[in-house]
């Protein structure tokens, strides 16, 4: 299954080895994987470059290390495509997964500066402040804290507001969401995030920032949230 004589590397091709089985299902979501004595055994080759290989696929989110026990089959990713406007809620039922949050805080607080500059409201102007963790099957994916102009979202309560925020919206007060913009960027985890999503100090994460718009071209919403890197991904189709 190892060509040395090809010109694609050793390390590459053992990696897509190890894909092939993470794909069709050899090696499950969680499993531990063969160490690299076992690798190296298996394929006459060095454990140096079963060590590069496993690396690389470390920081694809293919594979994940745990002090101690070994190395591990990471779980699949998330994918969201960056092609039409909805909400985690509805993010998660289109792949069949079941979402749910944990609400950290419920407070009405006046804008500071830049969150009314954001929102085109006055500075001192109540909103919502909205913080809590988003999770799919049970499992924490990010960390969202949310804004919302009291006059154009009335009537939100800290139970309403642990549920699907744009059916609350589109239902309840019969507004039609148009469009939104959003900015993303990487990080790294500071101990505070990785108490809330369950990861490691260090780890790799998504900032997303996330301002939402009615159909009349209002903000309604500004929303900054912290995604784990290893069990989301954005993809972006482009068209010539």
């Amino acid at each position: 299954m190892i060509n040395k004589n090809s010109p694609i590397p050793i390390y590459h091709q053992l990696e897509e080895i190890i894909k092939q089985q993470i794909n069709n299902g050899s090696l499950e979501e969680e499993a531990l994987i063969p160490s690299e004595r076992e690798y190296a055994q298996t394929f006459h080759i060095s454990r140096m470059t079963v060590r590069q290989a496993i690396n690389n696929l470390v920081s694809e989110g293919y594979l994940k290390r745990q002090k101690g026990r070994g190395t591990f089959v990471n779980k699949k990713k998330v994918e969201q495509e960056l092609l039409g406007m909805t909400s985690f809620t509805e993010d998660m039922l289109s792949r069949g997964m079941q979402s749910s949050s944990n609400l950290l805080s419920f407070q009405i607080i006046p804008a500071v500066n830049k969150v009314a500059q954001k929102l085109r409201i006055n500075e001192n102007s109540a909103v919502y402040k909205i913080k809590r963790i988003r999770l799919a099957d049970g499992t924490p994916l990010a960390l969202e804290t949310a804004y919302i102009p009291i006059e154009i979202v009335p009537g939100l309560t800290e139970e309403n507001s642990n549920l699907s925020l744009y059916q609350y919206i589109e239902e309840n007060l019969l507004l039609s969401i148009s469009e939104a913009t959003q900015e993303i960027e990487a990080s790294i985890a500071d101990r505070h995030v990785s108490e809330g999503l369950a990861i490691q100090e260090g780890d790799p994460i998504l900032l997303i920032e996330r301002i939402s718009y009615l159909a009349n071209g209002t903000p309604f919403e500004l929303v900054k949230s912290t995604f784990r890197a290893d069990r989301y991904r954005f993809i972006h189709t482009m068209k010539r």
